[in-house]
């Protein structure tokens, strides 16, 4: 008997793996959670091997229509430290891309990643940078760094770093130029309704 259940059918369906995720994270090492949904819940389990590739079992329990019933075991106490990517792979199929190319996919994390490419001549214009530092990693081919007074060659190993709201532009080689960014997760923006203005107050009496 699992010791935890959850029947997502009775939930809308933006609610449910938010929901799954939650009772996954309170159980103890060992603990299993049993699902029941309306159908297959393969991109759940998708979800899973994102954020806790190696450390949960899966396993079917029923398959009938409409009461799918699917158990998950909790295998760690935190998702498993494990390779996410093979730079030099992401690079070599970069050459003539524009843009980011790699990018952090885990939903429960404090730090962003990208692996940014350009190709051979382009750029990213002048801007001044986010309101969180950024580490740069360059990893294949060359390019600039243009500041706010001088000039920085890139090359394959160079680890640069942008200060906050830095201002800087890139521009890339006649090889193209492919970089990695890590930086402090920043919040989503969360938009919120004005107060409203009376309306003598808005007439300024």
């Amino acid at each position: 008997m699992a010791d935890r259940e959850l029947d997502v059918r009775a939930l809308r369906k933006p609610d449910r793996h938010p929901a799954v995720f939650r009772e996954y994270d309170a159980l103890a090492v060992g603990g299993t959670l049993a699902l029941v949904s309306d159908h297959d819940p393969w991109r759940l389990r998708e979800e899973f091997e994102v954020e806790h590739c190696g450390s949960f079992a899966w396993d079917y329990l029923a398959t009938d229509q409409g009461a799918w019933r699917v158990q998950v075991t909790k295998l760690a106490s935190t998702p498993l430290p494990r390779v996410l990517a093979d730079t030099n792979a992401v690079s070599a199929n970069a050459i003539d891309v524009l843009g980011a190319v790699w990018k952090l996919q885990t939903r429960e994390r404090d730090l962003d990643s990208n692996i940014i490419a350009l190709p051979p001549g382009a750029d990213i214009g002048a801007h001044a940078g986010p309101d969180v530092d950024v580490l740069i990693h360059v990893l294949a081919g060359s390019g600039q760094l243009a500041t706010e007074l001088h000039v920085l060659q890139l090359r394959p190993g160079a680890l640069i770093w942008l200060p906050r709201r830095s201002r800087r532009q890139f521009t890339a080689g006649p090889d193209g130029l492919r970089y990695l960014t890590v930086h402090q997760r920043r919040k989503a923006l969360t938009l919120t309704t004005a107060p409203e203005i009376p309306a003598a107050a808005a007439r300024g009496d």
